[in-house]
């Protein structure tokens, strides 16, 4: 499978659900990062492969040949990547699904209807437009009128308010270590036995690292199985 992650908008997770959702869900699957501002998937220690959005041609000459591929598209690059995919006739079949994440803030639902319509004017199929709700507090209905709005009056994409990833602080503590769920779940290490082993007034850093990466463990494990239920709601019969 091949994903297109994109929004006009930044901060609303577009990096995230690349690190956190897609590539551990994605095996096999190269990340390509279209930005030249902010922060990728390599600041999280993934394998990342940057270029900019002028460069689209040679970014349609890797999808050809690639069976499984994660495109996270920077919101300082996503009107030129649109435009430049717009100049390939086509190209936009060879994403099997451009992933649309937004947040509940009133702007970044309005710069994600104007995404949402960027992708309809160059022929993207409704079906393969997939919103993401990220950051849900509570209630999708209530947090994302303006998104829910659109998607039932345009039909222009899938907004099942099932996909979504709810707020939840271990993705600011895996952002300040540079580290992604996956990785802290491979990570062998029983925390809680060593912190019982650690003389806390002799080795406090240590005692203090191993008590904070064994309640990140535990957080991330949790987060970790709602994702897979949003990976599923999300990309239902996209292949």
């Amino acid at each position: 499978m091949r994903i297109a992650v994109v929004n006009f908008c930044g901060t609303v997770g577009k990096t995230t659900v690349a690190s956190h959702l897609l590539a551990p869900r994605m095996k096999g699957a190269e990340i390509y990062a279209v930005e030249t501002v902010n922060e990728t998937a390599a600041g999280l220690g993934l394998e990342v492969e940057q270029l900019k959005a002028s460069k689209f041609g040679d970014l349609f000459k890797v999808l050809l040949v690639r069976e499984s591929a994660i495109v996270d598209v920077g919101a300082s690059n996503a009107e030129e990547f649109i435009a430049r995919m717009s100049k390939y006739d086509g190209s936009h079949v060879e994403f099997d699904a451009f992933v649309v994440p937004v947040t509940s803030g009133s702007k970044e639902q309005t710069e994600t209807i104007k995404t949402l319509k960027a992708l309809a004017r160059v022929g993207v199929a409704p079906e393969r437009v997939r919103v993401l709700f990220n950051r849900v507090h509570d209630d999708v209905a209530e947090e994302f009128p303006a998104i829910l709005g659109f998607a039932g009056a345009s039909r222009g994409c899938v907004a099942n308010p099932e996909a979504v990833i709810h707020e939840n602080e271990v993705f600011d503590l895996l952002a300040r270590r540079r580290t992604t769920i996956s990785a802290v779940l491979a990570d062998a290490t029983d925390y809680r036995e060593l912190l019982r082993g650690l003389d806390r007034r002799k080795d406090p850093k240590l005692a203090q690292n191993a008590a904070d990466m064994h309640a990140i463990k535990s957080l991330a494990r949790a987060v970790d199985k709602q994702l897979d239920a949003t990976y599923e709601q999300l990309l239902k019969a996209a292949a």
